[in-house]
């Protein structure tokens, strides 16, 4: 991919639910290019039906396109719903925020939340971008990943996002080999203060880890017995929705998965 594409692609990443519409100038400042040439970027973008001009404003906002390129993709691979029973079942029973999330090029989007009902809970935002190398998502994906996007990701510079956060590529490296012996991966306030997320992955038709489903319960709740639980869950729902969506786990996840298979 061009390097001009790939910056105008990116602009996309800054829109969310929270953010719906963000001006010219305040796309420039965070991508970090010049006004002019984000002006043209999203001028091609505006054609092309990924975003839209409100008005006379320079706000933009997404456009129709996204919709039906959204459609298209749902219909040809329907998740969505898949994915936000299973999210509802883990958080009725473990009473904890249960999220879902998809590849989209070197991060994660995040597809589908069901929040605790707890006053104190971990909240999630739809269309999320998660970092790979400090969310349990993340590294969960990135343990059952080709090289290719793993050498990637840590070869970009990796964002502190807490004082826990990893950065060192050799330590990720040796995390995800942990995550590959015990078929799922956690984080401790590495990407969130007071965050602790345990995730598992979910697999395509060629056996590639496409996402990752999860829990996120605030850090000072987590015990042993609920971590234990959690895991348990997770596996459970994981292989169900790999299976239900056409996909294969690898024989290397299968092994571990078995130990978490209703009897």
């Amino acid at each position: 991919m061009s390097t001009t594409v790939a910056k105008a692609l990116s602009l996309l990443d800054y829109f969310s639910e929270a953010e719906p519409e963000i001006g010219l100038s305040e796309l420039a400042r965070r991508s970090g290019v010049d006004k002019a040439t984000v002006h043209r970027m999203l001028g091609v973008m505006c054609d092309a039906g990924l975003l839209e001009k409100r008005g006379d404003a320079r706000q933009y906002r997404l456009g129709a396109g996204v919709l039906r390129l959204a459609r298209v993709r749902e219909t040809a691979f329907p998740v969505s719903s898949l994915f936000q029973q299973s999210l509802a079942d883990l958080s009725a029973r473990l009473g904890e925020t249960a999220h879902a999330s998809l590849v989209s090029g070197r991060a994660l989007a995040t597809i589908g939340i069901s929040e605790s009902n707890r006053g104190s809970r971990v909240s999630l935002v739809a269309g999320e971008l998660l970092l790979m190398h400090c969310t349990a998502s993340g590294l969960a994906v990135l343990a059952f990943s080709r090289a290719e996007l793993v050498d990637r990701v840590l070869s970009e510079p990796l964002v502190a996002r807490t004082s826990r956060t990893i950065t060192n590529p050799s330590i990720i490296r040796a995390r995800l080999e942990e995550v590959r012996l015990t078929g799922f991966a956690e984080a401790d306030q590495t990407a969130e203060d007071d965050v602790y997320g345990i995730a598992v992955p979910v697999f395509d038709s060629d056996a590639e880890a496409t996402g990752a489903i999860a829990i996120a319960t605030p850090a000072h709740r987590m015990t042993n017995d609920l971590r234990s639980e959690i895991i348990a869950a997770l596996f459970v729902e994981a292989e169900k929705l790999t299976v239900n969506s056409g996909g294969r786990m690898p024989a290397a996840f299968l092994s571990v998965a078995a130990r978490f298979s209703p009897t």
